[in-house]
């Protein structure tokens, strides 16, 4: 008898521990990495860099699951559904606090329900053209879509997006009317820009560089206050008359509510390491990324702060989800 309970106990410990939030023992299996868009985007660039990092350094594979849908929330629904005990985790980005505002009444809190763990990249936005467009700037763009009103198309990562909102901020700001399209993540976005179904696209450069090298896409405005230094001759919409538009896209990574602090203090300490590690460095330069780290608690107060900021915006647009 005696026996059978020693034996019992060594089967057991493991899921005690586990429950219990034993930092030792995690991960003890395999953990899901959602990405709440299709692949191909900035997104799902990101995760699967993360992903193989931690795969590495933790001793078990971090599986990215892509979940695209209604602007990133059926993802992220799903991660609030989920159990707090690390093994599911979303690298999340800022429609994250842009969602609430657009689609109302969301199957989950965007604060309450969540974790956070850190912040990994900040990235600007860049407007980007099918080489057929005969604009090589903002100011080229805006006149071309005042003779043409309605005429230009620009696509964007889903209705009520980031991607959205730049266009809808740019055709606010300029006095334009273009023709939104919406797709199921930045990936789907940038490549019917460049098979020419769309005339133009927002999106993070990880995106769209590999076609910008290539020639298929051309970076014509950037939503920094300064010209960024990988692109000298693109103007900023600053400089082209365009206000309101300064800003950098955000991705971090979160875990469900009630995740044990030891898990995420292990998480944040590995995060953050692989936000450092020389290969994603590198890699980042590539892709032109900046890395980013925050605490938990800065990473909550930055939702909290663009939750605010992002409702006036989607006010101010009158933007609703189809």
């Amino acid at each position: 008898m005696r026996a059978r309970w020693l034996l019992l106990a060594a089967l057991t410990a493991p899921l005690v521990a586990e429950a219990q939030g034993d930092v030792r023992s995690y991960p003890s299996r395999p953990v899901r990495l959602i990405v709440p868009y299709a692949p191909g985007g900035s997104s799902d660039i990101i995760a699967r860099l993360y992903g193989q990092r931690l795969s590495e350094t933790l001793g078990q594979q971090f599986v990215v699951d892509n979940r695209p849908g209604a602007g990133g929330t059926v993802g992220t629904a799903i991660l609030a559904k989920s159990v707090g005990n690390g093994y599911t985790l979303i690298l999340q980005d800022m429609p994250h606090t842009i969602n609430p505002a657009v689609y109302g009444n969301l199957p989950y809190d965007p604060v309450k329900d969540f974790t956070p763990i850190t912040l990994v990249a900040r990235a600007p936005q860049w407007l980007f053209v099918h080489p057929a467009v005969q604009a090589k700037s903002v100011r080229e763009l805006i006149a071309l879509a005042k003779a043409q009103p309605g005429r230009l198309k620009i696509g964007s990562a889903g209705n009520g997006s980031g991607t959205h909102l730049m266009a809808e901020l740019l055709m606010r700001g300029a006095g334009i009317d273009m023709t939104h399209a919406p797709y199921k993540g930045a990936g789907p976005a940038v490549a019917a820009t460049v098979a020419g179904e769309m005339n133009a696209v927002f999106t993070s450069m990880p995106a769209a560089v590999a076609f910008v090298q290539s020639g298929r896409l051309r970076p014509i405005g950037v939503t920094t206050s300064r010209r960024h230094p990988s692109h000298p001759e693109v103007p900023t919409f600053e400089e082209s008359g365009v206000p309101n538009m300064v800003l950098h896209h955000w991705f971090g990574v979160l875990a469900p509510a009630g995740l044990p602090k030891a898990v995420q203090a292990k998480l944040v300490r590995e995060v953050t390491a692989a936000v450092e590690y020389p290969a994603i460095v590198e890699r980042y330069k590539a892709l032109i990324l900046e890395p980013a780290t925050a605490t938990p608690e800065a990473f909550r107060a930055l939702i909290e702060s663009d939750l605010k900021r992002w409702r006036k915006v989607v006010k101010d647009a009158n933007v609703r989800a189809l």
